[in-house]
């Protein structure tokens, strides 16, 4: 057992001075505003559950794929940052090439490494398709769903869909019987055939904004559907280069217990410029930024949770909000009941952070890493 009193603590009743933490065999077993007794340590700093990762293609120079090891090595890479719970993504490829990676990552999950697997891809828009191998796409069908879902043997989490495709409402009506989240993405539905969408089950907006129509008076598109209906968890880039600051500030704003921050990063998060495969393409990163080798289209990110989280606080969103987006809102999204909270029997995932909001010290489990 160890007792833990911080100079602040993030609860699910927000931010309270002088807050502890028992921790018992890698789980929280209670919280609480008064100390109970002499702590076994004391935090000068914000204590917070671990960062949630529901959108992450890699990190530390590797990438999610077939190779276990470069599974580890993004996980801890992101783990340095203050994230403790990664979903891995998938860019598209080819059936038999998803398959393969499904059933690596799935034995992650399965010993608690990851925390699922989100498809994003093969079943997108060729014209809203960013850096996805135009020749890798496809309509959604029923059999490649279950095929791939039987090789994540529970593991697939998410996957992201155009509705408007050939079975995309069947394939987001099967996904969600199932039990995964179906969310919109790399689409380019109108408003009406995204409000069929949610109608049928999709609860996920894949990266707001990126890869879909951009919102018109006359034409809102998807944006507005997603954004405005109160069933719809939004994805948001917070990186200054997805999404303006302002804007990521106004969504959260209006839409606070439904904000999802995520990092949609590849692997030059946590690393450094250079050039870099993401799945079948090649990607530049120069300034931290990647595009499609050769393109103006962006690749992903090389963003940290904790990145993000300061640059939307930056914008002016409350430091609350901010964490809640990185912590108990993508936990609720994608229903991890065990991650993103400090409640009694959830993982003891906690970080520090100081008054940057700079990680400063990393839980994972019950072990500080």
């Amino acid at each position: 057992m160890t007792l833990i009193q911080a100079r602040q603590l993030f609860t699910p009743r927000g931010i309270i001075a002088s807050g502890w933490v028992e921790v018992t065999g890698g789980r929280i077993r209670a919280w609480g505003e008064r100390c109970p007794a002499i702590p076994d340590m004391f935090i000068d700093a914000l204590v917070s559950p671990g960062f949630v990762d529901v959108h992450c293609h890699g990190g530390g120079g590797a990438g999610f794929g077939a190779d276990p090891e470069e599974a580890r090595t993004v996980v801890a890479s992101h783990l340095a940052h203050g994230t403790t719970t990664v979903v891995a993504s998938l860019v598209t490829a080819v059936i038999d090439d998803l398959e393969r990676q499904v059933r690596t990552l799935a034995g992650l999950v399965a010993d608690g490494r990851l925390a699922g697997i989100h498809l994003e891809g093969p079943w997108l828009s060729a014209g809203h398709r960013g850096a996805h191998p135009a020749d890798r796409l496809a309509d959604p069908t029923i059999t490649d769903i279950d095929r791939l879902l039987e090789a994540g043997a529970g593991g697939i989490r998410m996957v992201t869909i155009a509705p408007e495709l050939p079975g995309g409402l069947a394939a987001i009506d099967h996904l969600t019987r199932a039990g995964v989240v179906a969310a919109i993405g790399h689409t380019g539905a109108d408003y009406d055939t995204t409000r069929a969408a949610i109608d049928t089950g999709a609860r996920g907006a894949t990266h707001l904004f990126n890869a879909m129509p951009p919102l018109l008076h006359r034409a809102p598109g998807p944006v507005l559907a997603l954004w405005r209906d109160p069933r719809v968890w939004v994805e948001l880039i917070a990186d200054a280069v997805h999404i303006h600051p302002d804007l990521l500030a106004a969504v959260m704003a209006t839409k606070p217990a439904k904000s999802v921050l995520v990092t949609d990063a590849m692997a030059a998060a946590a690393h450094a410029d250079g050039d870099y495969d993401l799945g079948e393409l090649r990607a530049e990163v120069r300034d931290g930024i990647a595009h499609v080798a050769g393109t103006t289209t962006i690749a992903g990110s090389t963003l940290t949770l904790d990145q993000a989280v300061r640059t939307a606080v930056t914008a002016g969103v409350p430091v609350e909000t901010a964490l809640r987006a990185a912590t108990a809102n993508p936990a609720e999204y994608l229903n991890l009941p065990d991650v993103g909270r400090i409640t009694q029997g959830a993982h003891a995932n906690l970080i520090a952070l100081d008054d940057t909001l700079t990680v400063t010290r990393v839980m994972h489990r019950g072990r500080w890493v």
